[in-house]
């Protein structure tokens, strides 16, 4: 089975890892330069070093834990708090729908 995520498998134009890697580094860069802040203050501020810095604006790399210390400085945190959160209904239709589904059993030995 073939990963759907493989950079060469997985090219929708927008909806990419690496296309959702740079653009968030490209908000980051932009509300950097919007505090004035240089890449060397970001990584003293963030405890994140200098380098981890300049390769996510650069080459769009950066673990989850160094993005999550930049955004804290940035006061961008909001986001991630939302990432992955419940479904919200439109409905009650939808409601029912989803209670409906079957639940997942566990495997059988």
């Amino acid at each position: 089975m073939t990963n759907i995520l493989s950079d060469s498998e997985f090219v929708l134009d927008e909806f990419n890892p690496k296309s959702i890697a740079k653009n968030i580094a490209i908000r980051l860069k932009q509300r950097r330069i919007e505090l004035n802040l240089t890449q060397k203050e970001i990584a003293s501020k963030s405890g994140v070093s200098y380098g981890s810095v300049k390769r996510f604006e650069n080459k769009h790399e950066i673990s989850l834990k160094n993005l999550l210390m930049i955004a804290v400085v940035l006061n961008a945190t909001e986001e991630f708090n939302t990432l992955f959160s419940k479904e919200q209904y439109n409905s009650i239709d939808e409601i029912i729908k989803f209670s409906e589904k079957k639940k997942r059993k566990r495997a059988r030995k």
